[in-house]
């Protein structure tokens, strides 16, 4: 490791400092994942079975779907709820049939559904339709929310030169925005989550455990994907701690040991934290050790590369995206801030034109993901 920077000289020293106040509400959920007995066996082979017996049910309903509006409302509520990984065959059917049929519905909240499924499903669909939902002015015309939210949606599914879904999106969000004052407002990550003793240890943060679950779960959530929710939770769940720590609570100076401590990762690091930091920071170290035993041999490997990134990161100074962008162009700060994020909506655009068009070096797999945490996001 390179030595510190100057202002990492500090050993941790403990003095009363004052602390911005918090005042996040507790979690909604209590301890009900804590207290909760899972099934007996037997009751869980039952209930096994029984999931097989509803599965097939689902099968039939799916398969007597013929309508488009009936197809898109089974469609997208089987995707929202995670369930279309058990009916892809019968769902790339029932989307074959929307996409052959020649549907110009005048309703818009159908017509962005239909854009949206199709996009996200691979097809190569045209933004023309939406044209038709313009004025003589040129603008949109929409008042419900329901058309407002879907039409959202389906623009952002967008590749470069597609002005209509531009127009839609800045539309979208000034009508979804004034809407907002009128609208009413699992077990082991439980588990993992109480062993950090953020009541005691860490009282000022967020604690948001099953809401990142949950999150995590809409990101990825076919059944063999259940590690990867794990980390991913997990990961979540650290970041938002630091962001508390960083933001809320920790003074300049702990905040500048607990990112060198990050940097460092082994357990000697600790000497330079504050007494609240210390569990937290040993809990990280063992967690990150944990994500490798998780692995199996053949994967275990990758962990290796977030070791060498963060080594990196402790190594060398990097300057920051705004500042690379501010000395690249000789742009001011919030001329940086406009820049980068309309660099950040060129790629996702890219972004979408590669799902698209999905080639073996660039497997449709990993664009699917971006994209559904993409709109967890929005």
């Amino acid at each position: 490791m390179s030595s510190p920077p100057a202002a990492f000289s500090n050993e941790g020293d403990e003095q009363p400092q004052r602390r911005a106040p918090t005042s996040f509400h507790p979690s909604l959920w209590g301890n009900f994942f804590l207290s909760y007995q899972p099934p007996t066996a037997p009751k869980h082979a039952y209930m096994k079975e029984r999931v097989q017996v509803v599965k097939e049910e689902v099968r039939k309903v799916v398969k007597g779907s013929s309508e488009v509006p009936e197809i898109l409302d089974l469609v997208i509520k089987l995707q929202r709820l995670g369930l279309d990984s058990y009916y892809e065959t019968e769902i790339n059917d029932l989307l074959c049939i929307v996409y052959n049929t020649d549907y110009n519905d005048k309703d818009l909240h159908l017509v962005s559904l239909r854009f949206y499924l199709l996009r996200k499903n691979g097809y190569d669909v045209s933004s023309d339709m939406f044209q038709h939902f313009k004025d003589k002015e040129g603008s949109f015309v929409a008042d419900d929310v329901r058309s407002l939210l879907s039409l959202y949606n389906a623009a952002y599914l967008r590749t470069h030169g597609e002005k209509v879904l531009d127009e839609a999106i800045v539309f979208t969000t000034n009508r979804l925005r004034s809407e907002l004052e009128h609208l009413k407002s699992p077990a082991a990550d439980e588990v993992w989550w109480k062993e950090l003793n953020v009541e005691s240890n860490l009282s000022f943060i967020r604690d948001r455990i099953v809401e990142m679950h949950f999150w995590m779960t809409g990101a990825c959530s076919e059944p063999h994907y259940s590690l990867s929710r794990i980390i991913l939770t997990k990961m979540i769940a650290f970041i938002t701690i630091l962001d508390d720590i960083f933001d809320t609570y920790a003074t300049t100076e702990e905040s500048m040991m607990l990112a060198k401590a990050i940097y460092m990762c082994n357990e000697t690091a600790t000497v330079l934290l504050s007494k609240y930091m210390k569990d937290f920071y040993l809990y990280y170290l063992k967690t990150f050790d944990s994500f490798e035993e998780a692995l199996c041999p053949n994967k275990s490997y990758r962990v290796c590369y977030l070791r060498e990134l963060r080594e990196q990161a402790g190594d060398h100074h990097h300057a920051s995206t705004i500042q690379s962008y501010m000395l690249q162009h000789g742009a001011t700060a919030h001329e940086a801030c406009v820049g980068i994020k309309d660099l950040i909506e060129d790629s996702w655009k890219d972004m979408m034109k590669e799902y698209l068009t999905p080639t073996d070096l660039q497997p449709k797999i990993v664009a699917e993901r971006l994209l559904i945490l993409r709109e967890r996001m929005l």
